[in-house]
């Protein structure tokens, strides 16, 4: 739950201003009315039925009651009391399922008053299979259904790969899919290379890969001395026993679990499990860094740049950060943090009850534990000023993108269009999105081209179609009179409110501030003429032609009612525009080349409906290719074990319109 700081209420209101205001106290006073005094989670809602804010309480009715007392309320409380025209609550049995609630809530309707998680990717685990009788080694993310023993989590997949190559070196663990087993005749090339015990074709017994991978999983447990101390005995004895190359494999080994420990930075002693989360605030913006340590070793740290609001203090983003963080993640033994939290024991106590076994969170104050938090906060402290620096060299740039542009404000949203194809086949268009933060990834879109009257190769009906897609969508999502105001407030601001949110330049609006094409007048053209049917014309819009001979520098832009012109040999804004149209045609191409990818893989018994993966291997291994089952006759098809009469008239029927 996060805790509002203190402020006092302005002395003076405007007369525009008290009228919303009491009409939003006089809904929620209404609200209270029925509220009961157990525990739950509210939910505070403006005209639009946009939510607003999620909330916890131990008292619903008492916490509710407080938002109807303007007095003592900060300047965000009071704008969301503004904007409030109606609340929803859930009632729950205890606190702490409320808290884990709210948390869910959070995450899912992203709340503009509450603190948000962002960039909250999947973390990566290294899976030990157990459904094949001799165990792969594998990286997995998402919901642990295959059976076996997961490890992690890894703060990258960079970090799995290099501990999956190296394990594959010291214990020798397959890492080949069970379809590529099952094929092996001969072994392959990892084994060659020392890097797989060849279980596939017998090179190594049951029993003794079994025995590789009992190794594995204890070194991952956090066994690692263990291991290693018995790899150094097994390689005395050979060489005691002059078997010199058996020796030589057991040194190898050695080696690359050392690789592994050498690249972990700080291993602790005293630590076996913990996840350690450190905080810093700095310019109106924070960063939350997060280092995993699992089985004495440090799997890797990721740094988080929650959104929230200027006013709140550290304790209070770390203590909703916390919160959303662990919704989808198992939480490990130990949480260590760099600042106490005011509900610290009931976040103990939520995650202790959703794991089953006790979870700690605790604030270390001496210590390795303290130096591993304290060891979080320079990095904390450090990822901030890196960012604080890039936000502040991207906000110059926007700025000199709107005076080249004439645009009234820096743009917080730049859309930039490209087309990729092959005389006209497996035509995609592409989408990229950038802003104060650069380039949001997230928010990238690719389009098949679909329309059938379309003249392969035609690049003004491609442009036509995507951004008549793409505007239709957005119309129909997001009124264009809502990103007006959006737009306006950007503008306008309240240069005497202290307390407002995070600067709404960082705020990604789901309307363009510009809109950037690749190509030339004829392009820009099309792309006018598709808005304008949309009733749109104040979308800002720019043509991007690449230079004589493709030179880049000399690039001619090209705004509806106005001359082409160019801008300044290394004027930094032309870099920019540069790397913005890269970044799109970079991305259309990729899109492109795996359609036209899956295209070349694709199976013309995957067009036949009621065909599935089986029913297609047995097919083929019948007769081979797809080409002879297309040749088939009825009575041939029906021979193909698992196939009817009324599935083989299917195919036929389909090879023979």
């Amino acid at each position: 739950m996060q805790q509002e700081p203190d402020s006092q209420l302005p002395d003076e209101k405007t007369e525009g201003e008290t009228e919303p205001l009491k009409k939003g106290v006089d809904v929620i006073a209404d609200e209270v009315k029925r509220l009961p005094n157990g525990p739950g989670v509210y939910r505070m809602l403006d005209e639009n039925g946009e939510v607003l804010y999620v909330g916890k309480a131990r008292s619903l009715k008492k916490r509710v009651t407080s938002y109807t007392r303007l007095q003592g309320q900060s300047n965000r409380i009071m704008r969301m009391i503004l904007s409030t025209a109606s609340m929803e609550f859930v009632v729950t049995q205890t606190e702490p399922e409320a808290l884990l609630l709210e948390a869910n809530l959070i995450k899912r309707l992203r709340p503009r008053f509450n603190v948000l998680l962002r960039d909250d990717k999947s973390f990566p685990y290294i899976l030990v299979t157990g459904d094949h009788e001799s165990a792969a080694i594998v990286k997995h993310r998402g919901a642990r259904k295959r059976k076996g023993d997961y490890f992690g989590p890894f703060a990258s997949a960079g970090a799995v790969d290099r501990t999956i190559n190296a394990l594959q070196k010291a214990f020798l663990i397959r890492t080949c899919s069970d379809s590529y087993y099952e094929n092996r005749t001969r072994p392959c090339l990892q084994y060659q290379i020392k890097r797989c015990a060849g279980p596939c074709t017998g090179e190594i017994d049951r029993e003794d890969y079994a025995g590789l991978v009992s190794e594995a999983k204890a070194f991952l447990s956090g066994r690692s001395q263990l291991i290693k101390k018995q790899l150094a005995e097994q390689m005395e004895t050979a060489s005691a026993d002059l078997e010199f190359e058996r020796a030589a494999i057991y040194r190898d080994r050695l080696s690359a679990l050392s690789h592994i420990q050498a690249h972990q930075g700080i291993n602790p002693q005293s630590v076996e499990e913990a996840d350690v989360f450190a905080i810093h605030q700095e310019g109106g913006q924070n960063c939350v860094q997060v280092f995993f340590f699992r089985t004495g070793q440090n799997w890797g740290n990721r740094a988080y740049f929650p959104k929230a609001d200027k006013s709140l203090e550290e304790a209070d983003i770390l203590e909703s950060f916390l919160a959303q963080f662990y919704d989808d993640k198992p939480a490990p033994k130990q949480i260590l943090l760099s600042h106490k939290l005011t509900e610290q024991e009931l976040l103990s106590e939520a995650l202790t009850e959703r794991t089953g076994r006790k979870v700690e969170v605790a604030t270390p104050q001496r210590g390795e534990k303290k130096e591993l938090v304290d060891h979080a906060l320079t990095n904390a402290r450090e990822a901030l000023g890196r960012r604080l620096a890039e936000t502040s060299s991207q906000a110059r740039l926007l700025k000199g993108v709107a005076e080249a542009f004439d645009l009234k404000a820096p743009p917080r949203r730049i859309e930039v269009y490209d087309n990729s194809h092959i005389m006209g086949t497996n035509a995609v268009g592409g989408m990229i999105v950038a802003g104060i933060e650069g380039f949001t990834k997230g928010q990238y879109r690719k389009f098949n081209i679909k329309s059938e009257d379309l003249v392969p190769g035609d690049d003004y009906g491609m442009m036509r179609e995507v951004l008549m897609r793409r505007f239709s969508r957005l119309l129909k999502e997001h009124a264009r009179e809502s990103a007006k105001d959006e737009q306006n407030t950007a503008q306008n601001g309240d240069a005497n409110d202290e307390d407002s949110d995070v600067p709404i330049a960082s705020e990604m609006p789901a309307w363009p501030d510009l809109v950037l094409i690749d190509g030339g007048q004829g392009q820009l053209t099309a792309a006018r003429e598709t808005l304008e049917e949309l009733g749109l014309t104040d979308v800002p819009l720019v043509g991007i032609a690449k230079g004589p001979d493709r030179d880049a520098g000399r690039e001619k832009f090209f705004i509806p009612g106005r001359q082409s012109f160019m801008l300044p040999e290394r004027d930094p804004v032309l870099y920019f525009v540069q790397r913005l149209r890269d970044e799109a045609h970079r991305f259309a191409i990729g899109s492109h080349r795996a359609r036209r990818k899956k295209d070349i893989v694709k199976n013309p018994l995957d067009e036949i409906a009621g065909i599935g993966p089986t029913r297609k291997k047995a097919l083929l291994t019948h007769f081979g290719t797809a080409k002879a089952v297309s040749k088939a006759g009825l009575d041939d098809l029906a021979a193909v074990p698992g196939i009817s009469e009324a599935m083989a008239r299917l195919v036929y029927d389909h090879f023979h319109e």
